[in-house]
């Protein structure tokens, strides 16, 4: 294990949470496992745990971009871990009304429907 895999996994756990995280982990088969240690050394390790902005800006940034090229099933995940960014409700609207104006109303369209689910499902779960 590398430096940057620990601290990736560390700030993975921060962001996403241990039950999520356990999940994944769980889940990983030796296929997959080049591409878990990717993510955690590259995503995680590298981009999530750099300061230079802050967790709550980047888990922003995250969801827009996650609506705004269609990757619409990572969203749910993202939005959960907003509990542990600070992202507020508003600040993920502001995020979608973003990919609205610049990237398509369909897109943001979804992209809110689908956050709209995940914070029910947080608040049913509290």
């Amino acid at each position: 294990m590398t430096d940057r895999y620990t601290q990736g996994m560390a700030t993975r756990r921060a962001v996403l949470g241990d039950a999520h995280v356990d999940r994944a982990e769980a889940a990983k088969t030796g296929f997959d496992q080049p591409f878990q240690a990717l993510i955690t050394e590259g995503a995680w390790g590298t981009l999530w745990s750099d300061d230079t902005i802050s967790r709550r800006e980047r888990s922003m940034l995250t969801l827009a971009l996650l609506a705004a090229t269609g990757n619409f099933e990572e969203i749910p995940m993202h939005v959960r871990a907003t509990a542990n960014t600070g992202a507020s409700r508003d600040d993920i609207l502001q995020a979608f009304l973003h990919v609205a104006i610049y990237a398509g109303v369909p897109k943001a369209n979804h992209a809110i429907k689908l956050a709209k689910q995940t914070l029910a499902e947080m608040e049913d779960e509290a």
